[in-house]
């Protein structure tokens, strides 16, 4: 990650709280620019190209939000990116603004790896176990891996909930092995 990554980040993030905007509101704004970034080569080579003038990107930043409908804040903030030659590392400072965003509302991120689908019952529960874990709320990823036999591994940060039989299988014969 840029060293810039998380300043930008913090800094719009502060700047969402103190205003009291809403927080998922600027995040889908956020997800529609970043979307019409990916969608359009244009744009991504005209933002980054240093031939032109800042003013000229920040003029199309301007035509283009009058379709997005971004807040002022949200429109400023990508306009400082331009500014501050910052834009290429839009991805990055949007998902370390989504962390940060989570973090102070108290949304733990957590990735489940299943060995099989589950369906939304099970995804239910498993998320209200992960926030009984957690005291938060959770906002879960999903992922399958046959190889886990059965069961689940869940990963909130850095903390790893094995309940995999493959990982059950792994500790039983480290037991067996270290007795």
């Amino acid at each position: 990650m840029a060293s810039f990554v998380s300043r930008y980040a913090r800094a719009f993030a502060d700047v969402i709280f103190e205003s009291k905007l809403d927080a998922k509101a600027v995040q889908r704004q956020l997800a529609d620019f970043a979307a019409a970034w990916h969608e359009s080569r244009e744009l991504r080579e005209f933002l980054l190209d240093p031939s032109f003038p800042v003013e000229q990107k920040v003029s199309l930043l301007d035509k283009l939000n009058a379709k997005l409908k971004m807040q002022h804040e949200t429109r400023n903030f990508i306009a400082v990116l331009i500014r501050n030659d910052r834009i290429g590392g839009l991805d990055e400072v949007l998902t370390e603004f989504r962390r940060e965003v989570n973090r102070r509302l108290g949304i733990h991120e957590a990735k489940v790896t299943s060995a099989r689908r589950l369906d939304e019952p099970e995804r239910r529960e498993l998320e209200q176990q992960i926030a009984s874990l957690t005291g938060g709320t959770v906002e879960a990823r999903y992922e399958e891996d046959s190889s886990l036999l059965g069961g689940a591994v869940v990963q909130v940060g850095s903390t790893v909930y094995d309940g995999s039989v493959r990982g059950r299988l792994d500790r039983l014969r480290e037991e067996l092995t270290s007795g």
